[in-house]
């Protein structure tokens, strides 16, 4: 079977980047077809973290305050030491004045991508096909076709992949995933433990540096959410274990009762770039272009910001409004962004809450004492750790 409408927009994988995408196309009223391998939308947890500039991107499409109004704002982050406590908190509400959500929402992927769906279900322009896995992609002078598992060839003038890490749309085409693995692998618990009633000053977000072990403390709408660093090569059963569990949990907060624990995961670390972000008639966005740590909640954040940048410049094309060449421009403006920002900042996020070596530790607090006590220091922080510097907004 072929499907032939070379007038249309093809769209692979329908998390946060490709809804995002499809959501501005049918803003504009421009034919696109999603393709999702999955059979629904799927609910696991995820990326939790959404920032300042993103939420205000979001807002266009009446999803931000239903975003807001499922989540959790966290005006604030800290960096704490296991022993001693807070060692530096942060306040978003510093930047209200180049920003109208001066806070970090902490709201699950999936609601957002059920609220773009609800979007752009009602845009006659957009079709989302679920079960429809894309096994290669190929292109011509004047377009480009999918071809799916089922031997379906859909055609259109330009293709997104935004399918994810092991995007087949970036296989297709052999573009190549630069960068390496972490050796460490993240263990991530939620629990409905209440660490806010026992440990002092606590705040929604909070990255604890210890040597011997550094772990990530965040609250979500309904759980605490706790990432420790483990051995990638290690034994998924032992690490599974719930004795195991307690045990890190443990060294979290002691507690005379065992934690109850409402879900665990476990996930490689990766720091890859596409070496391209078009080929041709397609583009790549989201995971499928940059994936990172997740300390600093920058790759979903990443993720939509492509989108907006790439789903703007096509839908200015679709409609005539522009000329094929801005869409040259995409690459240049986003893929410096994850090398050069996201890449810098997470990868030092990591750093510097694992770090053994004792100079290090005291230049990394000295770091954030001068910063905190410095009102310009502290603002180029705070809008480097909002994303919004990664956007152009620097004063």
């Amino acid at each position: 079977m072929i499907t032939s409408d070379p007038a249309q927009v093809i769209i692979v994988g329908a998390g946060p980047a490709g809804l995002t995408a499809a959501a501005l196309l049918a803003e504009a009223g421009v034919y696109a077809t999603v393709l999702e391998a999955e059979s629904e939308l799927p609910t696991n947890l995820r990326a939790s973290t959404f920032h300042p500039p993103t939420l205000q991107m979001l807002e266009r499409f009446g999803v931000t305050d239903k975003l807001v109004s499922e989540g959790l704002i966290a005006p604030t982050f800290q960096f704490r030491d296991r022993f001693v406590g807070k060692l530096a908190e942060f306040d978003f509400g510093e930047l209200k004045d180049v920003c109208s959500r001066p806070y970090r929402l902490q709201c699950e992927q999936y609601k957002l991508n059920f609220a773009l769906k609800d979007y752009i279900s009602g845009k006659d322009s957009v079709d989302l096909r679920f079960g429809t896995k894309v096994r290669a992609v190929e292109q011509t002078p004047d377009g480009v076709s999918a071809t799916l598992s089922s031997g379906e060839k859909i055609f259109g003038k330009y293709l997104l992949g935004s399918d994810g890490a092991r995007s087949a749309v970036r296989q297709s085409l052999n573009i190549p995933f630069e960068g390496f693995t972490w050796p460490e692998a993240f263990l991530v618990v939620s629990t409905p433990f209440p660490f806010e009633e026992y440990m002092d000053d606590l705040c929604w977000v909070n990255y604890f540096a210890d040597p011997e072990e550094w772990f990530f403390l965040l609250r979500a709408p309904d759980f605490w959410r706790v990432m420790f660093p483990v051995n990638a090569n290690a034994n998924e059963q032992e690490i599974f274990d719930p004795s195991a569990v307690q045990r890190r949990l443990q060294r979290v907060f002691q507690t005379e009762a065992d934690y109850e624990v409402a879900h665990t995961t476990l996930y490689r670390v990766h720091q890859r770039v596409a070496k391209k972000y078009k080929q041709g008639r397609v583009f790549l966005a989201g995971d499928a272009a940059h994936i990172n740590n997740p300390l600093g909640g920058m790759g979903m954040n990443g993720g939509i910001h492509d989108a907006f940048n790439l789903g703007e410049k096509l839908a200015a094309v679709m409609t005539g409004t522009s000329k094929t060449t801005v869409l040259d421009d995409y690459e240049a403006e986003r893929r410096p962004i994850a090398l050069e920002y996201v890449n810098e900042i997470t990868i030092k996020n990591k750093k510097n809450l694992e770090t053994k070596d004792p100079l290090e530790q005291r230049a990394f607090r000295k770091m954030l004492e001068e910063t905190t006590k410095d009102p310009a220091k502290r603002r180029l922080y705070l809008l480097r750790a909002s994303m919004l510097a990664s956007l152009g907004i620097q004063g």
